[in-house]
């Protein structure tokens, strides 16, 4: 059976590797930038490109609306994760039981080559769409978002839809993260006499017992379409060497937020728990170093139109098209907050995504380039 044009495409930007330069084994995406570049010039879509960092951009692919002022946003980001722990061949796209398998298949290059198919179909068929179309291959999700934040700047439309993968749901809303660093600083000693210096780990297992009683009581903290605020002790490290009183310990947290809450407000609560450890218990002493990084959530009325035209297009596609959140984060958030009313979809299951055997399902990425088609056909 010959394969279809968008899984040609989906693996070939399988064989690219484009793991995030944060992470290890990483490299630039200008791989996937260039292959995306010549795909578009071939078939006569203007394309223009933004430097993010040296030798990382963006790509923007448009094609003319019959209505120049208005403009529909696809957005799918051309980072990957690390290919480290993956138990099969991170950029051999092999297809089997109706899957295709390769880091980045399902998070999100899936999603990229079911927009790209969407976008020049209508281009080969000759059909003008109502809006504007910009395509925007962006770098660095995976990291920090500085890609969709340069997209931002200045960027003006009236939908945008962002690739994920959703398993073909319709997400409206998406948790919001705080990630920061929190020290306990001690006094140095020597172990044989540890009554003369103040021990950094033992003051540090105060803190995580108490930041661990403060995450259950975000569970009565929910949204109805994200369920609870959640906080993670991801890292912790201390200490020199076994014969010493360490003199500091530090953790990082990953605090996720609900739609709505404010990074600002998560940092002065937890301002607020280490002033009352320090009330409680005699040396303690701790701070909480600038945040690593904030996002706020995603929240996108389920009666804009732009949700309303996506459900009623699943529906006639036989699929669910009741709108949905995830606890994840994505570039959605920041298009939401330049004003642009936002949705998250795409082929494929978060569970896949990073995993040490990633996948997407065939059948789901023919099925988003159907849904992305028929968005761009119709939304005026």
């Amino acid at each position: 059976m010959a394969t279809s044009p968008v899984i040609a495409t989906l693996a070939e930007l399988v064989r690219i590797p484009s793991v995030n330069p944060a992470y290890e084994g990483g490299v630039s995406e200008a791989g996937v930038v260039a292959w995306l570049k010549e795909f578009c010039r071939a078939r006569g879509i203007e394309t223009s490109e933004t430097e993010v960092f040296p030798g990382r951009p963006n790509l923007v692919a448009r094609l003319p609306g019959r209505d120049p002022g208005r403009r529909i946003v696809l957005e799918a980001h051309t980072d990957t994760v690390s290919v480290k722990g993956m138990t099969i061949p991170p950029f051999d796209p092999v297809v089997s039981e109706g899957r295709l398998h390769g880091r980045g298949s399902c998070d999100t290059k899936a999603g990229l080559a079911a927009m790209l198919h969407a976008m020049v179909s209508l281009k080969e068929e000759g059909i003008v769409p109502p809006c504007e179309i910009w395509l925007a291959a962006t770098v660095d999700e995976e990291h920090a978002y500085r890609g969709v934040l340069k997209l931002c700047e200045g960027l003006t439309a009236q939908a945008a839809i962002i690739a994920e993968p959703t398993e073909l749901r319709l997400v409206i809303a998406s948790k919001g993260v705080l990630r920061c660093r929190i020290r306990v600083e001690g006094k140095a000693a020597h172990s044989s006499k540890p009554h003369l210096g103040v021990n950094a780990i033992n003051h540090m297992a105060r803190l995580v017992l108490e930041l661990e009683r403060d995450g259950d009581s975000l569970a009565s903290r929910t949204h109805p379409l994200t369920g609870p605020a959640t906080c993670n002790v991801g890292v912790i490290s201390g200490g020199v060497q076994v014969n010493f009183v360490p003199d500091e310990c530090a953790i990082e947290i990953d605090r996720r937020l609900l739609p709505g809450e404010k990074a600002v407000d998560a940092l002065a609560h937890y301002e607020a728990l280490l002033d009352g450890l320090a009330a409680r218990h005699p040396g303690f002493v701790a701070r909480i170093d600038p945040p690593l990084l904030t996002d706020e959530g995603l929240d996108t009325p389920p009666e804009a139109p732009q949700v309303l035209l996506a459900a009623e297009i699943l529906s006639e596609m036989g699929l669910d098209g009741t709108p949905c959140g995830v606890p994840f984060g994505s570039d959605a958030s920041k298009l939401s907050r330049q004003g642009i009313p936002s949705f998250v979809f795409g082929p494929g299951s978060i569970d896949r995504a990073h995993a040490a055997e990633e996948y997407v399902e065939i059948d789901q990425v023919l099925k988003a380039e159907w849904f992305f088609r028929e968005f761009l056909k119709r939304f005026e």
